[in-house]
């Protein structure tokens, strides 16, 4: 008698393309392993963030102190106001791309093509916000000077209480009968190229530190109450030895408001997270303008929708981390 063969085959074919794997299309998975790989990539930079914060967190610079710019308000302290509001921005953008792809599961056009419109504005608005935070960043409010070891002297009054308030360089630097010479080919200087020259020269600030009582040198140290040391009027006045360079804003080589290294990091994660979101923008542009052509009004599938809002969330996502990590952390 012949025995009866059991076929342990599985009916269809899913992973030779005859069904789709966990109910995802290929075009899904493919978007779930690059939203995984950029994860890890991200995870990295903010783990190196973290390593180098923790390193330094005697001397790194304080979020509150730093971001406390709003448009229109000039001279007003709204620490970390308009960080949030971008981050609200952003996070509305998404629940708009959330309604873009139910509107799309239910096959109407002119909704999905109103909230894919409404997420490009949220997007633009948050780029917009990035570049203005990177312009006040970069170009400074107070300034401050390098000493010869590289840590960075900032200046202080006492305020209300036992508070103290930055001072501006511009409010208390002499003007001194002094001649500089910037280093561009425009002045017949070719080969050696210098950097931009600050508003005031050390012996300026110096002078001027002098002649103002109620200044103060406040140095990068953090005490136990989360605040930077002050410094007292003599060893304010003793620190003047160790002026060595006047800074301004903040670049990759330079940082009035601390550590150098948050400069960097700075300028390095919000600038490869504000590259995600441009490119998120230029796909919902392409996406939205398929829509009102009917691409997928045809196709009986808005899936393209779903596909790029997966990546929309995830940068997202990415924001609340390093909103977290670098501002509120």
């Amino acid at each position: 008698m012949a025995a009866t063969v059991t076929s342990t085959a599985t009916t269809g074919k899913t992973w030779d393309g005859g069904n789709e794997p966990m109910g995802a299309s290929y075009g899904k998975m493919m978007m779930w392993f690059f939203i995984v790989s950029d994860a890890l990539t991200f995870s990295g930079f903010l783990a190196a963030y973290g390593f180098s914060r923790f390193k330094f967190i005697g001397t790194w610079p304080i979020a509150d102190e730093v971001f406390t710019h709003f448009p229109f308000m000039h001279g007003v302290d709204a620490p970390m106001y308009y960080v949030a509001l971008m981050t609200f921005i952003l996070i509305f953008s998404s629940v708009t791309m959330v309604l873009a792809v139910d509107a799309g599961h239910q096959l109407k056009k002119t909704k999905v093509a109103i909230y894919m419109l409404l997420t490009i504005i949220g997007g633009f608005i948050f780029l917009g916000s990035q570049a203005w935070e990177w312009k006040n960043f970069i170009k400074g409010e107070f300034g401050a000077v390098e000493s010869k070891g590289g840590s960075v002297l900032q200046f202080v009054k006492k305020g209300e209480g036992d508070k103290y308030e930055r001072v501006a360089l511009a409010d208390f630097a002499a003007h001194l009968p002094t001649e500089r010479q910037e280093k561009v080919k425009s002045k017949g200087i070719w080969f050696e190229k210098g950097e931009s020259l600050p508003s005031y020269t050390v012996e300026e600030v110096a002078e001027g530190l002098k002649a103002h009582p109620e200044v103060l040198i406040r140095t990068e140290d953090i005490t136990e109450k989360k605040t930077k040391t002050v410094l007292t009027r003599e060893e304010s006045l003793a620190k003047i030895a160790d002026f060595n360079l006047v800074v301004e804003g903040a670049n990759l080589k330079h940082n009035e408001y601390g550590h150098k290294l948050f400069a960097d990091f700075f300028f390095f994660i919000t600038g490869f997270h504000g590259f995600h979101v441009f490119s998120g923008v230029m796909i919902n542009i392409l996406i939205f303008f398929n829509v009102l052509l009917g691409t997928y009004e045809k196709r009986k599938s808005y899936e393209m929708v779903e596909k790029v809002g997966l990546y929309w969330h995830f940068v997202d996502l990415v924001w609340v981390f390093v909103f977290t990590f670098f501002y509120l952390v």
